[in-house]
């Protein structure tokens, strides 16, 4: 069965490298002052640390290279490496069909570590290794970084869902990386990892943790279930009376905006398709529902209920967050709401994907949904 690993990378490959004997004193200084720059800010403004850096990034390659080094010397210089190759019985070529993702922080040290394993992976046949780097994803402030991660979070997500599609099995490489980082990760993995791995301290050694029967307690969500389903396509108002209940730690506050924290996300990826494919459709701000529209909704397979609600909480926000929220929804890209011509031309319609229609009467700024169903039927019964 192929595998999807995702590791976490820190900078060992690099501090590894540092010779307090040979090396210039200030060295080990600098690479700390300046952990948390930028590969741009490097370069522009501390050459001397770019040097550093280029000098530590070739002992590595030259010694992770060197054809007559052990793989447990190698181990010992990388511990992304001492995970992926403790993972598969230090045998990389077991692992030339999986795919490989290595998490790296927006720094240059972060950067050019796992730009340097990727390299080595790929040299070996690990030909489907990838670095992800979430723009201003460093340990400069805690607030920078939890913003960061949870900016992260969907689209690794989705790649999981994806491999999960096509029965792969998920291992999270834990060995590696920032604590912080770290321990982001081993919350997300309890979740989603079939296999999460460390390395015993002061060892090489692999501690190998499996999946966990975890699950979220749904009742606690679903008071909040509209506020998130909301702020899972988009940004609500601190401001409003019903965001302000959501708990504290699953949003980010941004100016007068929330949106979902990483704990949210991971909260609401795990309720989500239960709470919006029920017998009803949720209450969103500024929206009704016809009684023949809540007939039509209730037989609709679940699939369909979600992807409907899902639309549902966008066109919310735009009702919520703009003045006229119906003018914002005819000049969305996505919705493009418009009129009907001839006898219907005072009620309005939306598309959705797969040939689905919603029609709607637009009232002040709140939405009426009337039909939804097949392009074809909602136009015959709009």
């Amino acid at each position: 069965m192929p595998q999807l690993v995702i590791s976490t990378v820190g900078t060992s490959l690099l501090t590894n490298q540092l010779n307090e004997r040979t090396d210039k004193k200030d060295w080990k200084r600098r690479m700390i002052e300046t952990a948390n720059l930028t590969y741009e800010e490097i370069n522009k403004y501390h050459e001397d640390v770019a040097d550093i850096i280029s000098q530590l990034k070739e002992r590595a390659n030259k010694k992770i290279y060197n054809t007559e080094i052990e793989v447990e010397e190698i181990c010992e210089i990388s511990a992304e490496l001492n995970g992926i190759y403790g993972l598969y019985g230090k045998k990389l070529e077991e692992g030339v069909s999986d795919t490989h993702v290595l998490i790296a922080t927006d720094t240059a040290q972060g950067r050019i570590a796992a730009e340097v394993i990727e390299s080595y992976l790929k040299s070996k046949g690990l030909n489907s290794t990838s670095v992800w780097i979430q723009p201003e994803l460093s340990l400069a402030s805690s607030n920078v970084f939890t913003e960061s991660i949870a900016k992260l979070i969907p689209s690794m997500q989705q790649t999981i869902l994806d491999c999960k599609k096509t029965n792969y099995r998920i291992c999270f490489n834990l060995v590696g990386g920032f604590k912080a980082l770290q321990g982001y990760f081993n919350t997300i993995g309890m979740f989603y990892a079939d296999e999460i791995i460390y390395v015993f301290e002061g060892s090489n050694e692999l501690i190998k943790i499996p999946k966990l029967p975890i699950k979220i307690n749904i009742e606690e969500v679903e008071p909040y279930k509209v506020q998130l389903a909301m702020m899972a396509v988009g940004d609500i108002s601190k401001s409003w009376e019903e965001a302000k209940k959501v708990p504290q730690e699953w949003a980010v506050v941004d100016g007068q905006e929330m949106t979902l924290s990483t704990w949210g996300q991971l909260i609401w990826s795990q309720c989500q398709n239960e709470l919006l494919s029920q017998d009803k459709p949720l209450k969103f701000p500024k929206i009704d529902y016809t009684s023949i529209f809540l007939d039509e909704y209730k037989n609709k397979p679940a699939n369909e209920k979600i992807i409907l609600q899902e639309n549902l909480a966008r066109a919310a926000c735009l009702l919520v967050n703009h003045k006229d929220g119906i003018t914002a929804m005819k000049q969305d890209g996505i919705f493009r709401l418009r009129r009907y011509e001839g006898k219907n031309k005072d009620i309005e319609h939306f598309d959705l994907p797969k040939g689905r229609r919603v029609s709607c009467i637009a009232v002040g700024n709140n939405l009426q949904i009337r039909h939804y169903g097949e392009h074809d039927y909602v136009n015959d019964n709009p």
